[in-house]
């Protein structure tokens, strides 16, 4: 009985092995083909862009996100009326409903990097409002426990609409 188990396991463990061995086939002669199995499922980008707007009064906000992978980078530029704009790249990443991202901005034709976050909210998001402070060369929130969200809303927008809003003067 145990030679006939030993036999049929064997059999079983071969013609796996055969059968996966014709499905991987290849040769080095030129008259046999390697069949590749067809998918029609596209393929999906790893990175998904969002973008986001705000208006308020004369003064704007745009704001380019991209997620790759839970990795955010992107552009924003502060367009303000009477007061400096700013344009710059954006770094950071999610934590719960909390975007929070490095500026690295060009205002007054100094360079400066400060820590901004976002509250996502209705599809919206709510710029966070505190004290900041300076750490080495950059401007970070003083007490994230003091953080309010209640500063502009930047709602979701058209990312070619925003493209164009930034490169206008």
């Amino acid at each position: 009985m145990k030679n006939l188990i030993l036999s049929l396991s064997m059999v079983l463990f071969v013609t796996s092995c055969e059968k996966k061995s014709t499905e991987t086939k290849m040769t080095a002669t030129p008259s046999d083909t390697v069949t590749v199995p067809e998918t029609n499922e596209p393929v999906e980008p790893s990175t998904l862009q969002t973008c986001f707007m705000a208006n308020t009064e004369k003064d704007s906000i745009f704001l380019t996100l991209d997620d790759n992978l839970g990795t955010f980078t992107g552009k924003l530029r502060y367009k303000n009326f009477e007061k400096d704009s700013s344009f710059g790249d954006i770094v950071g990443n999610q934590n719960g409903d909390t975007l929070k991202l490095n500026y690295t901005f060009q205002s007054e034709g100094m360079t400066s990097e400060r820590e901004i976050f976002y509250l996502r909210k209705d599809g919206n998001l709510i710029e966070g409002i505190g004290d900041h402070k300076t750490e080495g060369k950059r401007e970070v929130y003083a007490n994230y426990r003091k953080i309010k969200y209640e500063g502009h809303i930047l709602k979701q927008e058209d990312c070619t609409v925003v493209e164009q809003k930034m490169k206008e003067k």
